[in-house]
């Protein structure tokens, strides 16, 4: 190493110990992290172990949360004091930029209604995004994705702009995170990131119709005394007509409130529907497992043991026997996950009806019917029809016990 210039000194053996972690190294992020854990640690804080940038204190008196991403934080607390005095001591170590009550962070707005309840929405963010592809004048379309359309990676001619494309794909992605009604359209078009082809370029172009109709829309959650967690799983056998994968979907609920979904091709090939299924049923359990540790840790009891909702019939019945078939030997390990969680009560699997599938349309294009009722059952809706709903409807709001929530800034 040599030593910078201006800065040297005449034995040149010398060089500068740099003493505080600067932007742009690559150590920086570590040494702000681990700065800022030392300090939250310090006013009795600690680490999530499901979720390292979640920060918890839990006394008899009050419970207090941190959400970290890089410098900005979400402060949420039962105690406005508590919750007050925290932004101090922070200010204290560091330069805070208290921004009050939240209403937009990292590109998702929140709006708090009169009835209570709150919608989470990417409209700013999605403007820009038809802005940035000049589709801000399109014309909306019913759904994301038609019925009839199958897509491949052979058939078609390769677009003429593959960077753009992985752009939009990759804004697209983060649009979910609000809209969970697109998440397998999505998901499609990112299966052609390496050589995109027009038809692939044609479902953006629809995804992005769909969006300019629906710029307002969000998730919508509200206040609930059930507490009761359930998931949703659903599997298409055989839907990818290249290498005839399977697509897996669920969605998790508490209470009223969608909190949790995915819609993924599965790595494997399946050898028939009920294998399919029975390794779509294994990746939600996996997430309700991590969800139901994640609210252990932030004190929150459930009223009754998770339950698994699925539409076929021999995946519920492979979690409950015992016996292991050669026909599901080669699936060995994800039946033996499932049917622990189930004999140690740990988990309830039972059956739904196909018409009651929520998760259908994470897993295959669906009617604009059948996807307007799943889009509704997912808890996306219009702002201006919930803000209208919350001042015309009388509502009785039972208080929670977090009441604060406050976002902050660390510069």
């Amino acid at each position: 190493m040599d030593q910078p210039q201006g800065f040297e000194v005449e034995d040149r053996r010398l060089v500068c110990r740099l003493r505080k972690a600067l932007y742009g190294l690559k150590q920086a992020p570590r040494a702000w992290f681990e700065k800022l854990t030392t300090t939250l640690s310090k006013f009795g804080f600690v680490s999530s172990k499901c979720d390292h940038s979640l920060f918890l204190r839990v006394t008899s008196q009050h419970t207090t949360f941190v959400l970290v991403y890089v410098d900005d934080m979400l402060i949420i607390g039962s105690s406005q004091s508590v919750v007050t005095s925290l932004i101090q001591a922070l200010n204290k170590e560091f330069s805070v930029k208290d921004l009050g009550e939240l209403n937009y962070f990292l590109g998702i707005e929140m709006n708090k209604l009169q009835d209570g309840s709150l919608h989470l929405s990417q409209s700013k963010y999605v403007k820009d995004l038809l802005q940035r592809v000049h589709m801000s004048q399109a014309k909306g379309v019913d759904t994301p994705m038609p019925t009839s359309l199958r897509l491949s990676k052979v058939e078609g001619e390769p677009v003429v702009d593959a960077i753009t494309y992985r752009s939009v794909v990759g804004a697209l992605q983060y649009a979910t995170v609000t809209r969970p009604e697109i998440s397998y359209a999505v998901n499609k078009c990112c299966q052609f990131m390496q050589q995109p082809l027009e038809p692939h370029w044609k479902l953006i172009k629809r995804i992005l119709r769909y969006l300019a109709g629906t710029v307002s829309h969000g998730l919508h959650l509200k206040a609930t005394q059930n507490l009761c967690l359930y998931a949703f799983s659903d599997a298409d056998w055989a839907s990818d007509i290249d290498d005839r994968r399977s697509t897996t979907g669920f969605c998790v609920y508490l209470g009223e409130n969608l909190v949790s979904w995915s819609s993924k091709k599965q790595h494997t090939i399946s050898r028939s529907s009920t294998e399919a299924e029975y390794r779509g049923m294994a990746h939600a359990v996996a997430e309700v497992a991590w969800i139901q540790s994640l609210l252990r840790e932030m004190n929150v009891t459930l009223r009754k043991v998770p339950l698994l909702l699925c539409d076929n019939l021999n995946s519920i019945l492979l979690s409950a026997n015992s016996i292991l078939h050669s026909r599901t030997k080669h699936m060995e390990l994800d039946i033996h996950f499932v049917r622990e969680k189930v004999i140690r009560k740990e988990l309830e699997v039972e059956h739904v009806t196909s018409t009651e599938q929520v998760a259908d349309g994470l897993t295959k294009p669906v009617s604009s019917l059948r996807f307007e009722l799943l889009k509704n059952r997912l808890g996306v809706r219009d702002l201006q029809k919930c803000a209208e709903r919350g001042r015309t409807r009388e509502v009785q709001i039972t208080g929670g016990m977090l009441t604060e929530l406050v976002k902050i800034e660390v510069c």
